[in-house]
C-alpha cells in the first residue's frame, strides 16, 4: 500500500477509535451547499462528517475491531463520527435528509454493534439525554417521595386530631 493510502487509513482509524459511533450515508445527488449545511449543523451537535474512500474505510474498520464491512461498503459514502451523543447525530441527518431528501441512512455502528438504518431512526426519535436523564431520575425519586408521604400521615393525623380538639374546647 502506497504512503499515501496508508496516512489516510490512520486518519480514518484515528477517527474510530475516538468515536464510540459512526454512521454511514449515501450523499450521491447531494450538492456542495447543503453538504456544508450539514456538515455545520453536525459540528453544533459535537460530531462530523467525512466522505471516505470506501476500500481504505473497509481496512480501517477491520484494524480497529469493529467488523467486516465486507459488500455493504459501496457507491459515495460519507461516514459520521462524534464523541457525544449519537442520537443527536442521527437526529440531525434525518431531519436533514427529511429536508433535502438526501443523504441516505445506510448503517451505522454504535460500540460494535451494527445498526441498521431503522435502528438509527429509533435513536434519532429518542429525546435528547438531558430529557431521558430528568425522567429516570422521576422514576427513581418516585418510590422515596411515596414513602415520605405515607411516614408522614400518621403525624397528619395525630395534628388534625389534636386541633379539632382544641377547636372543640377540650
Amino acid at each position: 500500500m502506497r504512503v499515501e493510502k496508508k496516512y489516510i487509513s490512520q486518519e480514518y482509524l484515528t477517527r474510530l477509535n475516538a468515536s464510540p459511533f459512526f454512521i454511514v450515508v449515501d450523499y450521491r445527488g447531494l450538492k456542495v451547499g447543503p453538504m456544508t449545511e450539514l456538515r455545520k449543523r453536525l459540528n453544533k451537535a459535537g460530531a462530523e462528517m467525512h466522505v471516505v474512500k470506501n476500500s481504505l474505510f473497509r481496512l480501517a474498520v477491520k484494524e480497529a475491531g469493529v467488523a467486516d464491512l465486507g459488500a455493504s461498503m459501496a457507491g459515495q459514502l460519507a461516514v459520521v463520527t462524534g464523541q457525544r451523543d449519537v442520537s443527536a447525530a442521527a437526529k440531525i441527518v434525518k431531519t436533514f435528509s427529511a429536508e433535502f431528501d438526501k443523504p441516505k441512512l445506510r448503517f451505522g455502528y454504535l460500540k460494535n454493534q451494527r445498526l441498521e438504518s431503522a435502528d438509527i431512526v429509533a435513536l434519532a426519535d429518542l429525546p435528547p439525554i438531558e430529557v431521558l436523564r430528568a425522567k429516570l431520575l422521576g422514576v427513581l425519586m418516585a418510590p422515596a417521595t411515596k414513602l415520605a408521604a405515607i411516614i408522614q400521615t400518621p403525624a397528619t393525623q395525630v395534628v388534625r386530631v389534636l386541633k379539632a380538639r382544641v377547636e372543640k374546647g377540650e
